[in-house]
């Protein structure tokens, strides 16, 4: 790992954490897996939700890695380990709270959501993704699943074969009203392959 990340992630230097910006991205491109795993460490530790420093150093090398992956094309290099942490985020609280402001696990939900799930159009990044964003559409945050059926709507024109399997759980997401949006995926699935079928059919039965 880069010697600047292995210090803000080892020690959680929030004071060093904004210089990882002055370095190039192909500098660092070739230790991003590893960040993200050692973030996933860090955000799956006991403490982590009432952590400010630990949620802090966690935000900005996010959206360090992320942009680093855009910039060099390597979101098939860094995919595994950007998906890993993105489903490691379903293992904790994603419902907004009182004041609906984003739990710490749905900030970091919604900050990788957009660097994966904008491939929509690689089959392999889509393959490691799909199963894990369906999984988000009955996590109860609606502006997660809004973004997460957004992204899918377009796979499915892509490739709808990839939502097949998972028909029953985008049915049951509209079905609850988790979010207005799923029910196009059926439509742009069904016009490509006739794969999936109307959810309100399937409420009739």
């Amino acid at each position: 790992m880069h010697h600047l990340f292995g210090l803000v992630l080892g020690q959680k230097d929030l004071s060093r954490a904004g210089d990882l910006f002055s370095l190039d991205d192909a500098e660092i491109e070739g230790s991003l897996s590893e960040a993200l795993e050692q973030i996933k460490i860090i955000s799956s530790s006991p403490d982590y939700q009432t952590n400010d420093n630990d949620q802090a150093v966690v935000e900005i090398c996010i959206t360090r890695i992320t942009t680093a992956i855009r910039e060099t094309a390597s979101i098939e290099k860094h995919g595994k380990a950007l998906v890993a942490l993105w489903e490691s985020c379903l293992e904790h609280n994603l419902k907004p709270s009182g004041k609906d402001e984003d739990t710490p696990h749905a900030k970091i939900a919604s900050d990788i959501t957009s660097c994966i799930l904008q491939n929509y159009n690689q089959p392999p990044i889509m393959a490691l993704a799909v199963p894990v964003a369906v999984k988000f559409l009955q996590r109860g945050n609606k502006e997660l699943c809004r973004n997460m059926s957004s992204y899918l709507s377009l796979a499915a024109i892509t490739k709808a074969d990839l939502l097949a399997d998972h028909t029953d759980a985008i049915v049951k997401s509209v079905l609850q009203g988790e979010s207005q949006d799923v029910s196009d995926l059926f439509g742009k699935s069904a016009g490509q392959h006739g794969t999936l079928v109307s959810p309100y059919s399937s409420a009739g039965d």
